[in-house]
């Protein structure tokens, strides 16, 4: 029954509604599909950041640049109710990693806005109104940094020594005597590490606080101003271990580190795969969460997991026990941020192609979920308020800010309206099969909008990277691009991928190609039987570990009628020692002359690519050091030589992941046209509008 004012309203909200739907045929009609150039249109939100008084959350906006052919990032400013939303900085240089003062009067950044060769260097806003300032000169780049409780001080990470050619035309040998000497994006590594410095904001003064011939990363001051703790990898040699683990110094010229932990596995999350950023202590100062990884020996298929450290009283104390709150649930559990009271931890819990928001009481273990399943918490912040904000999106919704009131979304940010007004998605939904040993496979499965009922579709099986990660119920614009071109899309989650507990995970340790190729080809079966995909138009691809995937599979099934493959491995001991994973591989599959059978086990696409038949496009970045081009070059000269239809594509200047717009574009289009040579789509996507960007 209705209310008086209820009953009131209602005949306006019968002429909306009638509106609406009279308009709906309209909006459809008006509804194209995606398109390559869409990376212009597409907005990424990141890193949000409540003001002290938990009222404004400050983020970063990323979009690509057409004209400058470069991802640029700006701040952006929310009121928490909503109200009031506006852009920070308006720079062509990129602005982003906002953190607040402890007061809330100023917002400090990251920005190469001064000197573009200098690097990032921290920024300084007043909130009250005016123009930045630049606070640090830095002889490096600024790569992390923050603010003091206190506000008068900021400690920050650089690399000592910079190493620069002084005559870019006429550069210097490169001498190399380190164990690891190459990274994807720093290149040949030489004497470089990265310390801690104090920079005091009253006049800029700059001390150092570390040095040594080890990296010094994320660091976070204690409650009370007089500690810093960070993470390091140290030891007599560095390089041979992945063995990080927690420090704290006091935040004096000349103090002396001590290790908190002694985790044979490592600590925090120096690479920043999973954003979890520094070490954090309690509001009491005597707790610090972190991140833990499991055993050394299970490399990078361990679980990260919640950890809290105790803060020893003495200056003396030997390096404490983690406890891992989380470890019951076999999940991957990061980002840990702590409420006020410090009874409780929050967290992202990965789960089985989604990334919930969740928490943990530390009294009794006890797990809540704050997001439901089926997208994807990519950040979150925890206000001193308690209050809670999200970057949350699904299959077919980029993420976009939300503050998280009883278990809901409240949308604070709709950068990417305008354009999904333009376009029609698709949905991502849940599939399963069983493997051919009985082991339960799962995936997610896009169909294409506008084919006929009960059609077969063609269908692309896209395989994840990694290999340690998962397809998840996020927005990717290929898989968009792919169905408005009329294609299914299928993206597995075989063994080696996340969501699933360790055990699954660790089921591809050493068995490249053999353990998780039946799982696709699982996957495959089903979409096949189930009536979705077209037996005669199968096609696969992937990029980093999705090509080599992707190579397995061409060398073990030959239905594919074509591949895509991008900056992948096959020949894994023609790669030993060409790229950044020495360390891993030593692990994971022994030395090369002393297990040279299972290294060539590994090998079996390039060692038996007389069995490929699909044609397929190789794609890779010629300064790639995660996956080198090499890798490409040969399966591409192994096909060539063989007679398969294949064609090899070289990015200029280009690392692992490709920096370049323009690029980026230009490889999703070679895609859909790879595919549509070989598989001829049923179903063209619209052009995209005249003038897009």
């Amino acid at each position: 029954m209705l209310s008086a004012r209820t009953a009131a309203r209602a005949p306006l909200a019968l002429l909306a509604l009638a509106l609406a739907l009279a308009l709906l045929p309209l909006a459809t009609a008006q509804a194209r599909g995606v398109v390559a150039e869409d990376v212009y249109r597409l907005e990424t939100v990141e890193s949000p950041r409540f003001s002290p008084d938990g009222q404004w959350i400050a983020y970063a906006v990323s979009v690509a640049d057409r004209e400058a052919d470069a991802d640029q990032s700006d701040l952006w400013l929310t009121r928490w109710d909503g109200r009031e939303t506006r852009q920070l900085t308006r720079s062509k240089a990129s602005e982003h990693s906002p953190r607040w003062s402890p007061d809330g009067r100023r917002l400090a950044f990251l920005s190469d806005r001064a000197d573009e060769k200098a690097g990032d260097q921290i920024w300084v806003l007043d909130m009250a109104g005016g123009e930045a300032q630049q606070l640090s000169r830095f002889e490096s780049p600024v790569t992390d940094f923050a603010w003091s409780p206190d506000g008068t001080r900021i400690v920050f990470t650089a690399q000592l020594p910079r190493i620069v050619d002084e005559d870019e035309d006429k550069p210097a040998p490169i001498v190399i005597d380190r164990l690891l000497f190459k990274s994807d994006d720093g290149g040949y590594l030489r004497a470089e590490r990265s310390h801690l410095f104090l920079l005091r904001v009253a006049d800029g003064a700059v001390t150092p606080l570390t040095d040594g011939p080890y990296d010094e990363l994320q660091p976070a001051w204690s409650p009370d101003g007089t500690q810093i703790a960070f993470v390091s990898k140290r030891g007599e040699e560095p390089d041979a271990h992945d063995n990080w683990d927690l420090y704290l110094i006091a935040a004096e010229p000349g103090a002396t580190a001590r290790q908190l932990t002694a985790n044979p596995g490592a600590d925090g999350d120096a690479d920043g795969e999973w954003l979890s950023g520094p070490p954090r202590f309690s509001a009491d100062g005597r707790r610090i969460a972190t991140l833990a990884r499991g055993a050394p020996e299970d490399l990078w298929y361990s679980l990260a997991q919640v950890a809290v450290i105790d803060v020893p009283a003495g200056a003396q104390a030997a390096p404490g026990e983690a406890r891992l709150p989380t470890a019951a649930l076999d999940r991957n559990t990061v980002e840990p941020r702590w409420s006020a009271d410090g009874q409780w931890i929050y967290f992202r819990l990965e789960d089985d192609a989604s990334v919930v928001l969740a928490r943990v009481r530390l009294r009794d273990g006890r797990v809540e979920r704050l997001t439901a399943p089926g997208g994807v918490v990519s950040e979150f912040d925890v206000g001193a308020n308690g209050r809670v904000v999200v970057v949350h999106g699904t299959s077919a919704q980029p993420g976009e800010l939300s503050a998280v009131e009883r278990g809901t979304l409240r949308r604070l940010s709709h950068h990417n309206d305008a354009w999904l007004a333009e376009v029609e998605l698709v949905t991502a939904r849940d599939i399963a099969a069983r493997s051919a040993d009985g082991l339960e496979v799962h995936g997610l499965l896009l169909e294409p909008k506008g084919a006929a009922a009960g059609a077969r579709h063609p269908t692309l099986l896209r395989l994840h990277g990694g290999p340690v990660s998962q397809h998840q119920h996020e927005f990717d614009l290929s898989w968009q691009l792919f169905a408005a071109q009329g294609y299914a899309v299928v993206a597995p989650n075989p063994r080696g991928s996340t969501g699933r507990g360790h055990a699954w995970q660790r089921a591809l340790f050493a068995d490249w190609g053999h353990a998780d190729v039946p799982d696709v080809l699982a996957l495959t079966d089903f979409v096949v039987a189930a009536g979705i995909a077209d037996a005669d138009r199968l096609g696969v691809g992937g990029w980093s570990y999705g090509a080599m995937l992707t190579n397995y599979v061409i060398a073990a099934d030959t239905r594919f009628k074509a591949a895509t493959s991008g900056a992948g491995m096959s020949n894994m001991l023609g790669g030993y020692g060409v790229d950044q994973y020495t360390y891993g591989w030593e692990v994971e599959l022994g030395l090369p002359w002393e297990r040279t059978d299972l290294w060539l086990r590994l090998s079996y696409p390039f060692v038996h690519a007389d069995r490929i038949r699909t044609p397929t496009l190789f794609l890779c970045g010629s300064e790639d050091f995660n996956v080198p081009l090499p890798a490409t070059e040969q399966m591409y000269q192994a096909l060539r030589r063989l007679g398969v239809p294949t064609q090899l594509v070289i990015y200029p200047g280009q690392h692992h992941g490709l920096s370049r717009p323009s690029l980026r574009v230009d490889r999703l289009q070679r895609y859909v046209d790879w595919y549509a040579r070989y598989l001829a789509p049923a179903v063209s996507s619209a052009a995209a509008p005249s003038g897009s960007s």
